[in-house]
């Protein structure tokens, strides 16, 4: 059997309506295909021609087979079928909207005509998303799009307590001020080593973002640290590390690890990091940006307001 599944094409409907016609049985027909029987049983099924009016001519043909495949196959394309909102969907996304957004904002506006982000995807990767090279503008900006299970398992660098399985609910549902998401923003080769870390607070959103030069760990902590100690205990309760060897050495606080490749983990801080991304021109500009604080008495001891940071009144 084939490894990897593709659609049955002309050539296969034209053998399988011969040999239904010679009266042999799906199971005999899928070991000559090469292929597993349910999927004759269900390519007999669907794509069978019956009219009750003239039952005698119910059947298997092939044409009709392949252009009854071709119409279910172009009813689910949303964006091949209406050019309105295909259209809609390129210059969204040429102006620097993620699949995500658009697709959010279709459902908030309440468009007679929705799709999802994953429809979004698919076609940006299409033969016709490829031709006006539409994967540039994407937030990950890749030629091709990588598998969810594409990376590689590495051996286990965290202690299993801190596994993000023991956080606290309070934590888990944005209940309880003080708590943090912490990842790495990283940039192509060719500019360097240089580096963002990004750090959002999971219930107000506010975010902080930090240069770093290289990935060396203790520097990227002495940063986090710089920002973290002079706030009060109440909002430095807690964060949450992605799983990268540059968090391996925060002694401060509790930490919570995410499990590999676990993005859905941290959402807000992957929403923060998507953004800076597509709109820092060059990780050169990154540098650590000025913070506006409300006058709250939790941000009372932070000392640094002499040195060019608000206060909102």
């Amino acid at each position: 059997m084939k490894r990897t599944y593709s659609q049955i094409d002309m050539d296969e409907r034209r053998r399988i309506a011969g040999w239904r016609a010679a009266g042999l049985s799906a199971t005999v027909i899928a070991e000559k295909l090469g292929r597993h029987r349910s999927t004759i049983f269900r390519e007999l099924k669907r794509n069978a021609f019956e009219d009750p009016q003239m039952p005698d001519l119910n059947g298997y043909y092939c044409v009709t087979a392949n252009e009854m495949a071709r119409e279910r196959r172009a009813k689910l394309r949303k964006l091949a079928r209406f050019s309105h909102v295909r259209q809609s969907v390129i210059e969204r996304i040429i102006h620097g909207w993620s699949p995500q957004q658009i697709a959010g904002r279709m459902r908030l506006e309440r468009h007679p005509i929705c799709v999802s982000y994953e429809t979004i995807y698919k076609f940006a990767y299409s033969a016709d998303g490829q031709a006006i090279k539409l994967w540039r503008h994407l937030p990950e900006r890749r030629a091709r799009r990588r598998s969810r299970h594409a990376r590689r398992r590495h051996g286990r660098r965290f202690s299993p307590e801190l596994n993000i399985l023991h956080r606290p609910d309070t934590v888990a549902e944005r209940k309880q001020f003080g708590h943090w998401e912490c990842d790495l923003i990283q940039f192509r080769k060719k500019f360097g080593k240089a580096n963002v870390t990004s750090l959002v607070e999971r219930v107000s959103r506010f975010a902080v973002f930090l240069r770093n030069n290289d990935r060396q760990s203790k520097p990227i902590m002495d940063g986090l640290i710089e920002v973290l100690q002079p706030l009060p205990h109440a909002a430095r309760r807690s964060i949450t590390f992605h799983r990268g060897t540059e968090f391996s050495e925060w002694p401060y606080l509790q930490e919570y690890i995410l499990f590999p490749s676990a993005t859905c983990q941290k959402k807000q801080v992957e929403a923060d990091r998507g953004q800076v991304d597509r709109g820092a021109p060059t990780p050169t500009h990154a540098a650590r940006r000025p913070i506006t604080f409300d006058r709250g008495t939790e941000f009372s001891e932070w000392p640094y307001l002499q040195a060019g940071i608000e206060t909102q009144t």
